[in-house]
């Protein structure tokens, strides 16, 4: 049986890369043939795996601006699992609503099973938000969680706290609790200090195409 292509998109490169390194070891069942920041898939896969990390979301992600209408099933990975979310992507004709709380093995499972036709979506929380199979993000060598990152990531592309909530499905509050550990860590008292901190730091979206070997 052939490996699953696979071509994974988000807008950081560190992310795609990250998660891509995670599929790695399973090169018999998954092969990753593109990573994409900002920019559509333009190879013929079969699954597109989209990471959420600083991303829109539910019915908000637009299939076709993903897939540029090649008609590969997309998958959402994520730690947004309400399932008011998850029945509106399913709904707009996501293939699948995994949890960053999978492990290897389940991830390339879901894939697998995605590709044969099934819709898969997480039965029921899988975990700890913070404890997530990807390795890579923005921040990580500064010790930013990676809804720390997530969060500063968007105050670096000029969300406000209410935007930022409604984008991560987060209450305010939450919001501003990462906020106030990052800033710890970062060593910055202020939103101006926090944006060029980003900007410094490798939170600025990336604009990148890998095809081919390279990109796994």
């Amino acid at each position: 049986m052939e490996p699953v292509r696979v071509a994974i998109v988000n807008d950081y490169e560190i992310v795609v890369r990250g998660l891509a390194s995670v599929l790695a070891p399973f090169s018999e069942r998954i092969t990753v043939v593109e990573i994409d920041s900002r920019l559509p898939v333009v190879s013929d896969v079969d699954v597109v795996l989209y990471d959420t990390f600083g991303q829109v979301q539910g019915d908000s992600v637009r299939l076709d601006d993903l897939t540029d209408g090649a008609g590969a099933r997309v998958a959402i990975f994520t730690w947004n699992l309400q399932p008011d979310l998850v029945r509106r992507a399913v709904a707009q004709g996501v293939s699948g609503y995994l949890s960053k709380a999978l492990d290897a093995e389940q991830l390339v499972q879901c894939v697998e099973a995605i590709h044969a036709g099934e819709v898969v979506v997480p039965s029921r929380d899988l975990g700890d938000p913070d404890s997530l199979l990807v390795t890579a993000w923005p921040g990580l060598e500064h010790n930013l969680s990676a809804r720390e990152a997530e969060v500063v990531a968007l105050i670096t592309q000029g969300l406000s706290n209410q935007e930022i909530a409604d984008r991560c499905y987060l209450s305010i509050n939450s919001v501003k609790t990462y906020i106030r550990t990052a800033y710890r860590k970062m060593e910055v008292s202020s939103r101006s200090q926090a944006v060029l901190w980003g900007l410094a730091h490798g939170f600025e979206p990336d604009r990148a195409r890998v095809v081919g070997p390279d990109a796994d």
